[in-house]
């Protein structure tokens, strides 16, 4: 069914809908904003300080370059797998994991992930407060209230504003990254930090996690900003588009930052913002260089916030067995999270840069998993057949709680304990690897297999074709669906 892109030209500004299923008629975008929204989520400050990290804890700027490289295509290729579920499902993501965990049952995974988008916005707004802070004059916590106040607005008015800001602050991420680079390049002999190599396993698995961490953390919430567009777009380019985005943005970002702190001579942490402010100028230019890095932050803040609203909607529904979530809840779903974050972020943002690392790393134990097993299910077991008005109905065909989902989910956590090496925990078996923490590794591989072998034996029936709400019954609660789902039934 070809759809107009251009139908989003006559929807309300305020998004209506929220973790319910958009019906064909109001299917509308390009894919192209599938890129823009991407590049400028990762075309931003808190990226810098990332890939920054690769050198700041020990790594050269040669391996933690290709490190990094390597990290933002492994992790990138899961993140660019979730997106494409999106068009197809026209659903947020994470409700679509009821089907491996059940509609209760799905509460374990949100939770964790409600806590990684707080994380995320109270580390980000740190930075944002420092730039608005600089920008109009006021302390870094005056700033941060500030910026605050914007991700409120901006993530109530929902999805349509979100791909608009994401449109300009691709545009102005390019314009200030490529300022920035120019400006690097005059100042530092990028060669001979080139030249300086001391390759070891630590260090270089390092950079890899940072950036696998950094795009897998946007699994959870990725095919939330790929819904809307229509049902028949392609899985494909849906899954190019958004990858390539997030990837070459992110990337750039990184690379910025291990220049800036290789060449920063131990004066690049604790003050992130002003120094990489600092390689541009000062006057004028570090004014438009502090807005940039504020606006930045605004998309990437807004998709923590719009996808943490998603997540307490999802569980919420759950248990009240329909999708519809009013605007006001809405109001007061943004208020809690947003307030919530920026008590963090005012509390902490004197311990930002290692309290952050610690953080993205430990991250990697609780989403692995969950991708690994939404995933294997979509692609290789269900492949793309769910029933969606049954997402909605704890009696139906996945029931409440999944056991099935929930132990290979539990198992893939327990898995990795091993080889975690975090300030949070450290395994057993991180010394004898040299201290390289491969628990993300393994956390994507094991549970994958297991899932794919377990549920390839024990799994329920699986409809014959994608079960989609009609036009009429999208915007009423949905019937109760047939045969209920035994092994996953509580």
């Amino acid at each position: 069914m070809a759809v107009d892109t251009d139908r989003a030209g006559n929807k309300p500004l305020i998004e209506r809908r929220s973790i319910d299923y958009i019906p064909e008629v109001e299917r509308h975008g390009r894919l192209f904003s599938q890129f823009t929204l991407w590049m400028g989520a990762n075309l931003q400050i808190t990226a810098i300080v990332t890939g920054a990290l690769a050198v700041v804890l020990g790594g050269d700027v040669f391996w933690s370059l290709i490190g990094l490289l390597i990290g933002q295509l492994l992790g990138g290729g899961v993140m660019a797998l979730h997106a494409a579920q999106g068009p197809k499902l026209g659903l947020p993501q994470m409700i679509s994991s009821r089907v491996q965990f059940g509609v209760y049952g799905a509460a374990i995974p949100i939770v964790l992930v409600c806590l990684m988008y707080l994380g995320f916005t109270a580390t980000g707004t740190v930075l944002s407060g420092q730039a608005l802070g600089q920008l109009f004059g006021v302390s870094d916590s005056a700033g941060i209230l500030i910026f605050a106040s914007v991700i409120v607005l901006v993530t109530v008015l929902g999805y349509r504003v979100i791909h608009w800001i994401g449109r300009v602050a691709s545009v102005i991420g390019v314009i200030a990254f490529v300022f920035l680079f120019w400006r690097l390049m005059n100042q530092t002999d990028v060669g001979a930090l080139l030249q300086i190599r001391h390759f070891s396993w630590s260090s270089f698995l390092l950079a890899v996690s940072l950036a696998a961490s950094w795009q897998i953390a946007f699994g959870p919430y990725v095919a939330d900003y790929s819904r809307y567009l229509p049902s028949s777009t392609s899985s494909v380019k849906t899954f190019f588009a958004a990858g390539a985005g997030s990837v070459i943005g992110a990337q750039v970002a990184m690379i910025l930052g291990v220049f800036a702190a290789a060449s920063a001579n131990g004066q690049f942490a604790g003050h992130e913002v002003a120094y990489i402010v600092g390689l541009g100028g000062t006057g004028a230019t570090a004014a438009l260089l502090y807005f940039s890095i504020a606006f930045g932050k605004v998309t990437i803040s807004t998709l923590n916030s719009y996808g943490s609203f998603m997540c307490i909607a999802t569980i919420i529904s759950g248990f009240r067995g329909h999708l519809k979530v009013s605007r006001l809840q809405r109001l007061v779903f943004v208020l809690f999270i947003v307030g919530a974050a920026t008590l963090i972020a005012l509390l902490g943002q004197h311990s930002f840069l290692g309290a952050f690392k610690s953080f993205i790393l430990f991250l990697l134990a609780f989403f692995t998993p969950w991708s690994a097993i939404n995933l294997v299910d979509y692609y290789c077991i269900t492949r793309e057949r769910y029933d969606v008005p049954a997402l909605a109905d704890p009696n139906g065909r996945y029931g409440r709680w999944n056991i099935l989902g929930i132990s290979v989910y539990v198992f893939g956590v327990l898995v990795q304990l091993p080889f975690i090496s975090t300030k949070f925990y450290t395994g057993p078996l991180v010394a004898a690897l040299g201290d390289v923490d491969i628990s993300w590794i393994i956390g994507l591989v094991v549970p994958a297999a297991v899932y794919y072998v377990c549920a390839k034996k024990w799994h329920s029936a699986v409809p014959d074709h994608l079960i989609l709400p009609t036009e009429r019954d999208s915007d009423a609660q949905p019937e109760k669906s047939g045969a209920s789902r035994v092994a996953a039934q509580a």
